[in-house]
């Protein structure tokens, strides 16, 4: 495993952003994704920020992470997480 893999393993499983329920991430489904994130959120006693920003944080953080190694797919799977997300929380897209 190399030196990044480890690093981002370490933020999303030790950080103080929150607590993620296991295998999130791998859904193929976009509400599921938010509302996971979401009751993660809520429920963390870990996290620094507002609920909506930490889930939002970590969504992105993922999603940067993946980079390019991210196949077309499942990065269309978690950018709509991000508005399944947003609606969830009951926010406006920022457009």
């Amino acid at each position: 495993m190399t030196a990044k893999r480890k690093w981002s393993a370490e933020v999303t499983g030790h950080s103080d952003a929150m607590d993620l329920e296991e295998h999130v991430f791998e859904s193929d489904d976009a509400r599921k994704i938010a509302a996971s994130l979401k009751r993660s959120a809520e429920h963390s006693d870990r996290r620094k920020a507002e609920p909506f920003q930490s889930a939002m944080s970590m969504l992105n953080f993922y999603i940067n992470r993946a980079g390019s190694n991210l196949p077309a797919e499942r990065k269309r799977v978690l950018e709509k997480a991000k508005d399944e997300l947003r609606a969830a929380f009951g926010r406006e897209r920022d457009d």
